[in-house]
């Protein structure tokens, strides 16, 4: 044998190994998934799946037990009319979820903006339309102030939530000395104000123009989360924001226009809320930060970001408006109500972290 071919022969032999690892490690990498991983990479790549099987299992039994009861046409569309309020106040939050964080002022920006519409369409005169701006301008303003301390000032969302909850709770009850603007007086001087809680017959099915804009906000903002650069970069920062940033996403004012936008939907949802309740009250909503944290975590949505979908939150919301209008036809006490929902939110995320652990 030359010398040539017996340096060679290691060399060769090396490939050779080296080639059946690779073999190995790929026919490894390529074995067949058991049912239960295939569906855990379902569930990972389909967030919205696991609350839409459960609003659907939910319609099922109470549809069982209560017949036509629960399943005529009025009965059905009174539950879009009564997570209206909290699936709009949950479209806010599930955009500050989606960036790891999370909004305790969601409800009280709500109000607030409600009480400066009413306010200035009744009291001073100012025209509807203007009024309504107004109050868009204040949720807005509301929500940019939380986004540059959370973006800019690097404190933790929580902690700049929960201050602004308690600034904007208060600001709202010194501005409306805790009055609240009659029904009458909103109908003679700015009906404008009550536009959501008119109604649109179809049958049995009754809709209101508060439904039909929580609806229709749900897929605008789904169709800018999944098909637009601003939707991707959002979801990449709720995922890793410093891996973001270094792919070219500008964090800090993704975030501030996260907040913003977060507070322009509340104030929506103060227009809506006018329109359901029928008049302006400082007091109303106070549980809207609360029901709508309920409807994002039922909906499948991450409290660590980066993985969830609006729709989701939807159905998560439905789920709600479901367990209440169901209970309640049945006849059980109201605190049942809020057990269920209670183990619902846990059995949510326990789901969320056995997904996130395994399809990760």
């Amino acid at each position: 044998m030359s010398e040539p071919q017996a340096a060679s022969k290691p060399h060769l032999e090396y490939e050779t190994v080296l080639s059946k690892s690779s073999t190995q490690i790929a026919q490894f990498d390529t074995h067949d998934k058991t049912p239960l991983q295939k569906f855990q990479h379902f569930l990972h790549s389909s967030p919205a799946a696991v609350p839409l099987i459960v609003l659907l299992l939910s319609v099922a039994i109470f549809g069982t037990i209560l017949g036509t009861k629960f399943f005529s046409a009025f009965s059905l569309t009174l539950i879009l009319q009564q997570v209206a309020i909290t699936g709009i106040i949950g479209a806010a939050q599930s955009l500050i979820i989606l960036t790891a964080g999370i909004d305790l002022s969601v409800g009280a920006i709500m109000v607030l903006s409600s009480v400066i519409m009413g306010q200035f369409a009744v009291n001073y005169g100012i025209p509807a339309p203007l009024a309504i701006v107004c109050g868009f301008v204040v949720g807005a303003l509301c929500g940019y102030i939380n986004g540059i301390l959370v973006a800019r000032v690097k404190l933790p969302p929580f902690i700049v939530t929960l201050g602004m909850w308690q600034i904007v709770l208060a600001s709202n009850f010194l501005y409306s000395a805790n009055e609240t603007i009659r029904s009458q007086d909103l109908q003679a001087k700015a009906p404008l104000l009550q536009l959501f809680g008119e109604n649109i017959r179809i049958g049995g099915a009754v809709f209101t123009y508060g439904v039909i804009a929580m609806v229709l906000l749900v897929l605008a903002l789904w169709y800018v989360l999944n098909r637009t650069a601003w939707g991707r970069h959002l979801y990449a920062v709720g995922d890793d924001p410093d891996a973001a940033e270094l792919a070219g996403v500008n964090v800090k004012g993704m975030l501030i226009s996260v907040y913003t936008l977060s507070g322009v939907i509340c104030a929506l949802g103060g227009w809506a809320l006018i329109g359901r309740i029928g008049s302006v009250s400082p007091t109303a909503g106070q549980f809207a930060n609360i029901e709508s944290i309920t409807a994002v975590v039922i909906g499948g949505l991450s409290l660590f970001g980066g993985r969830g979908s609006i729709l989701g939150m939807l159905f998560g919301a439905l789920i709600v408006g479901v367990f209440q209008l169901g209970l309640r036809l049945i006849g059980t006490d109201p605190q049942w109500t809020y057990m269920l929902i209670g183990l619902l939110i846990i059995a949510a995320v326990a789901i969320d972290q056995w997904i996130r652990k395994v399809a990760g």
